[in-house]
């Protein structure tokens, strides 16, 4: 079996809370699993990880193919070509490793295995989204950045601002990303976005939200939406402030904050 790097953090007080963290991708090949311990330009500081760990979470964040320690296995470019031909995207691939790293922090002794969520930004958004969805046992997620439907995306160009990892043959046109945040639902979902954010303007990043909407109908003291009017591509204080509610800690939610998009 391929073996995955990844980096670890443990809180000084474990609480039993733990975040399966999926990093970026920002063009930044060399960056991937360090994004927990040296941040990025996208976003705040402390860096994300190291802040996660203070607030009590185990933190796990592997490397993705072809970034971090992982440039060897080739591009990303060259991953995803190979992927395909074989009827595999490589964003398949990576969830199947995020899926790895999973057990390996459901292992944890420290860990309660009822209280994993999943983190990201950017790139790291949409895989923690989808490992989420496809993961019953994820108790909840929060994800910045990222979140939009792929078909409106696709009719104004803007979804070759993605990475060649972001593509699922045969999603269109009967579903769209939005269906795939609702399956989280009745669980936790902290989603985050920028107006200003090319990967999430109002056309893609609006019908998106209806969808999530009308899944956590019944349920929407589980979801929490930032929409930050003048946000663009980063993390924004209140996307941070979101992570230190109980509610992440405990994939249980207090409260509901849902501007207007």
């Amino acid at each position: 079996a391929l073996a995955v790097p990844a980096t670890l953090l443990e809180p000084e007080i474990p609480t039993g809370s733990a975040v399966l963290y999926a990093h970026a991708h920002g063009g930044a090949y060399t960056i991937g699993r360090q994004e927990v311990t040296k941040g990025r330009p996208a976003l705040l500081d402390p860096p994300l990880g190291l802040w996660l760990a203070e607030q009590g979470h185990t933190v796990l964040c592997p490397d993705m193919p072809g970034f971090g320690t992982r440039q060897t296995e080739g591009t990303e470019s060259a991953l995803s070509k190979a992927a395909l031909w074989h009827g595999r995207p490589l964003l398949g691939l990576m969830l199947d490793d995020l899926g790895r790293a999973f057990a390996a922090l459901a292992a944890i002794p420290a860990v309660d295995t009822t209280r994993i969520v999943t983190t990201g930004i950017s790139m790291g958004a949409t895989l923690a989204y989808w490992y989420a969805a496809l993961n019953p046992l994820v108790a909840g997620c929060a994800h910045f950045c990222a979140y939009a439907n792929m078909k409106p995306l696709i009719e104004t160009g803007a979804h070759d601002l993605h990475g060649p990892y972001m593509t699922v043959p045969g999603l269109l046109p009967a579903h769209d990303m939005g269906d795939v945040a609702g399956l989280l639902a009745p669980r936790l979902q902290i989603i985050g976005a920028g107006l200003r954010d090319p990967l999430t303007p109002q056309a893609a990043l609006g019908p998106a939200l209806e969808q999530v909407r009308q899944a956590y109908a019944g349920c929407e003291d589980r979801l929490r939406i930032i929409v930050e009017t003048d946000g663009g591509h980063c993390e924004s204080p209140a996307m941070r402030m979101a992570l230190a509610d109980p509610a992440f800690r405990y994939g249980n939610p207090q409260q509901t904050v849902t501007p207007s998009a």
